[in-house]
């Protein structure tokens, strides 16, 4: 009851509640990265692409330290897909070798580190057999850890896993109409895998290149202009500020104070 109805006057009606925000976590749960721009990193000074591959090792291992500090559970970086194998022989061929030197470089601080490691992916032929086992090695190795999980995207195609996730329930029987999203999540490489709440593409580009479609269906996306090679640990952490003041509203609406709603 309001003073005047109290007093005997008119009824005033009751203020309007405020407009209900869903700001994001203080800390996203997954972080998925798309690490682009090692091949602009090494024109711009004149090198060839492979310099800037091997420059993206710094980064890579810094951005994981990062997201281990601030806090962050599941981290997905997106280092060679499906439609990669159409690079240059030797380019490829130099990338393979560089992901088998990284991987065994950094196994014990990985480990160390309390961080297991997945790969997503890892299905063609031509990948090299000692890649493969240094993969599993190192999978193997920090299974039993619980820190943060670490799924590097090697050979990885978003449609390619939604193809084989189809084929998957067709061989199990799963009737048609007991198909659901639940089901078919669970048909996924790593099912246990959350859904990404932030999506960061370096280098300014702004696409999605079939990248775990399924689990970013309803990120947050940020696209810094640095270039891979050149993005450290205070960008990331810069990231997840942002992140921090991003409505995810996943497809409901607020109200008005007027008690309307929006988009």
């Amino acid at each position: 009851m309001t003073v005047d109805e109290r007093a005997g006057g008119t009824a005033l009606p009751a203020p309007a509640p405020p407009p209900v925000r869903r700001p994001a976590a203080a800390v996203p749960r997954h972080v998925a990265c798309v690490m682009d721009g090692n091949g602009r990193w090494a024109a711009q000074r004149s090198l060839p692409r492979t310099s800037g591959h091997r420059a993206a090792e710094t980064t890579v291992i810094d951005v994981i330290t990062a997201a281990r500090s601030a806090g962050v559970e599941w981290l997905s970086l997106y280092a060679f897909s499906t439609e990669n194998w159409r690079r240059p022989a030797d380019e490829v061929d130099y990338l393979m070798r560089l992901v088998r030197r990284t991987v065994r470089k950094h196994a014990p601080l990985l480990h160390a580190r309390g961080i297991r490691c997945r790969f997503l992916g890892v299905n063609d032929p031509r990948i090299p057999a000692a890649l493969t086992r240094d993969f599993t090695d190192l999978m193997t190795l920090t299974r039993g850890n619980r820190g943060m999980t670490l799924t590097v995207a090697f050979d990885h195609g978003g449609r390619g896993d939604i193809v084989e996730a189809a084929r998957s329930l067709i061989r199990s029987g799963v009737p048609a109409e007991a198909v659901d999203e639940r089901h078919f999540a669970d048909h996924l490489p790593y099912p246990d895998t959350p859904d990404v709440d932030l999506v960061i593409r370096t280098s300014g580009e702004q696409r999605i290149s079939n990248f775990m479609l399924w689990q970013v269906a309803y990120a947050e996306w940020m696209f810094p202009p640095v270039l891979w090679p050149d993005f450290r640990a205070p960008h990331f952490v810069e990231c997840l500020h942002a992140y921090r003041h991003r409505d995810r509203r996943f497809g409901a609406v607020a109200p008005h104070p007027n008690g309307e709603t929006s988009p």
